[in-house]
């Protein structure tokens, strides 16, 4: 087993009459993948060789769209959290939604976030949704991979325990809890695992298709093949990823969130299937086209 890295979750903090302020990994995690998405963005559509004529989206527009982006970020991660992995706790505690510093965020319901602000977007300025969809397919996997590494950082989101020669030992007494006994014990680094697929494999994938095989002439390609590449890369995840508390029980050791006859899926997995479904419609659809 590997003991857990001896690193702070705040890159610095600094104390103003009595309040401490920090500036958390994770925070910066969002804020380079939201500024590293900018920037790959306006480099395509400031590429002319990637489109048939001029780019169906300015810089100024993608500009525009960001702020409407970081809106459905924030609202959509947080609401998907409070919806599917948390209800009860806040349908009895409303007040609680807004307190972001008390941590829970979801993949999911940001994305549902962004397409939402997407779709507006799209048809308030005119611009082909598809398009849309592709770049900030192109935009999304880096700051999946920063953010991954900053669940690492926190020591969250770790994976179910092992025996592997990199298993790693996680600090907290429900990390170390174990078959039930609180002791050393080393669990998956999942949140690592899911940096590799989700962010740099991923990342690599879709740069090698947009720059060198020109399929933002294909719209909705690029879109389709990050939907297939992240549910694949989340669902296979999810096996050695430990699950939220409240889905695991006595009965329910695995945490599934859904069982028909012995077998079922966890959460992650149970939204990660539309996902699926979609991106292999696009990606056909557009192979059709």
């Amino acid at each position: 087993m590997i003991p857990f890295p001896d690193i702070s979750p705040s890159l610095f903090e600094i104390e103003v009459f009595g309040t401490t302020f920090a500036l958390r990994w994770y925070a910066l995690a969002y804020i380079a993948g939201i500024l590293f998405g900018w920037w790959i963005i306006l480099r395509a559509i400031r590429t002319p060789r990637l489109w048939d004529g001029a780019p169906p989206v300015n810089a100024e527009q993608i500009e525009r769209f960001f702020t409407w982006a970081v809106v459905g970020i924030i609202l959509g991660g947080r609401l998907g959290y409070v919806i599917f992995y948390n209800p009860s706790v806040y349908i009895a505690e409303p007040w609680r939604i807004p307190m972001l510093t008390e941590g829970g965020m979801a993949f999911h319901g940001g994305f549902l976030g962004v397409v939402v602000a997407g779709l507006w977007f799209s048809r308030r300025e005119g611009v082909s949704p598809l398009t849309l969809g592709d770049l900030l397919a192109l935009s999304v996997p880096v700051g999946l991979m920063l953010g991954r590494i900053a669940n690492f950082i926190n020591a969250e989101l770790w994976g179910r325990q092992t025996d592997l020669p990199w298993g790693v030992v996680f600090p907290g007494a429900a990390a170390q809890t174990c078959d039930g006994v609180i002791g050393l014990c080393a669990r998956h680094p999942s949140q690592l695992y899911q940096a590799a697929l989700e962010g740099l494999v991923l990342a690599l994938v879709l740069l090698w298709l947009v720059f060198r095989r020109d399929d933002l002439r294909r719209p909705g390609r690029v879109m389709g093949v990050f939907l297939i590449g992240y549910g694949l890369a989340r669902f296979l995840v999810e096996f050695v990823r430990q699950p939220d508390a409240q889905f695991v029980s006595p009965g329910n050791p695995v945490g599934l969130a859904f069982q028909i006859g012995g077998y079922g899926l966890t959460m992650g997995q149970l939204l990660t299937l539309p996902m699926l479904l979609a991106g292999l419609w696009f990606a056909l659809r557009a192979k059709a086209r």
